[in-house]
């Protein structure tokens, strides 16, 4: 068989797979939402008293990548998490970009009545959410009460893959391959553990579903091909720095191990941002609330002290 014999019955093979997947999951009864801005928003609470603090995930996480940090936090705080657009099961409404991210975030705060006097959220923003998180602070600084950079530099680094990928994984055999690496447990376990490392507990099978199901419902991949396309989304260094002007505590935290990025990042991202020094986490790779959640909430306690000073 030739090159275009192949390929025919590759195609083929492809359009038939896509149709026999193409259902689509539901999203898990029982989710919470609220209008924020423009986006139906999916969020979760934790905890009754003491100051507010909203967690904001990084690409391709969730609300459930704060599941193992939010309980501990809540001891002393009101706890808010959000479902950016794009991902978990908040809705998908492009476009797929900090300046979008951190409307939405603007207005989850305004939902969730935060923002006043005694009720300035510390914002914790993991990852590619320390871009969106940074632009909130430069945005509505008299709105919040803290910012940490959680294993993220804020910056845009032009990371994602390559233009020719891109162009190479058309239709139907993007979807073929994705469906084909959702489908695949080990595929998954193998990511997961590279980011988050030996002190986190193995993925067993609600595990896979939080990591796997948000991908899979109505709308998950078309959104996804769009934030492939626009690559990870971060701000200018020169963005990121005028926060170091914003009056504003301020808090850097990195796994010890985070391999996403150099040794040098969680140092120059204190400085650039007008941070004391950055706590870096023994051990601890990429996805520190999930391995270290411990060590995470003694850093939010820490930005929580200082915003209190600050305050008086």
């Amino acid at each position: 068989m030739g090159f275009a014999g192949l390929l025919v019955v590759v195609t083929a093979a492809s359009f038939a797979y896509n149709g026999v997947t193409a259902g689509r999951a539901a999203a898990p009864r029982g989710l919470t939402y609220v209008q924020a801005a423009d986006i139906r928003t999916r969020y979760q609470t934790w905890g009754h008293q003491g100051p507010p603090v909203v967690l904001v995930h990084g690409a391709f996480e969730s609300v459930d990548t704060w599941s193992r940090l939010a309980p501990l936090l809540a001891r002393d705080h009101r706890v808010y998490a959000l479902d950016l657009t794009g991902n978990g099961y908040s809705e998908r409404h492009g476009p797929y970009t900090v300046d979008h991210f951190a409307r939405q975030l603007l207005g989850f705060i305004g939902a969730m009545r935060l923002g006043g006097p005694g009720e300035r959220p510390l914002l914790v923003g993991h990852s590619s959410g320390a871009a969106v998180v940074t632009e909130a602070a430069l945005r509505a600084p008299g709105r919040l009460g803290g910012v940490m950079l959680l294993d993220g530099d804020a910056l845009d680094t032009g990371a994602g893959p390559p233009p020719a990928l891109t162009h190479l994984l058309i239709e139907p055999y993007r979807t073929s391959l994705l469906r084909l690496g959702l489908g695949t447990d080990a595929l998954i376990r193998r990511m997961y553990d590279s980011q988050c490392g030996p002190a986190c507990p193995p993925l067993d099978a609600a595990g896979l579903d939080q990591w796997r199901r948000p991908l899979r419902v109505r709308g998950a991949e078309s959104a996804l091909w769009s934030m492939l396309a626009a690559g990870v989304p971060g701000l200018s260094a020169d963005e990121v720095a005028r926060l170091a002007g914003v009056r504003l505590p301020k808090s850097v935290v990195f796994g010890a191990e985070d391999d996403v990025f150099t040794r040098r990042t969680p140092q120059e991202t204190a400085r650039r941002i007008g941070a004391p020094p950055p706590t870096l986490i023994p051990g601890a790779r990429h996805l520190t609330m999930i391995s270290s959640p411990e060590a995470v909430a003694t850093a939010v306690d820490g930005l929580t002290a200082a915003s209190a000073a600050a305050g008086r």
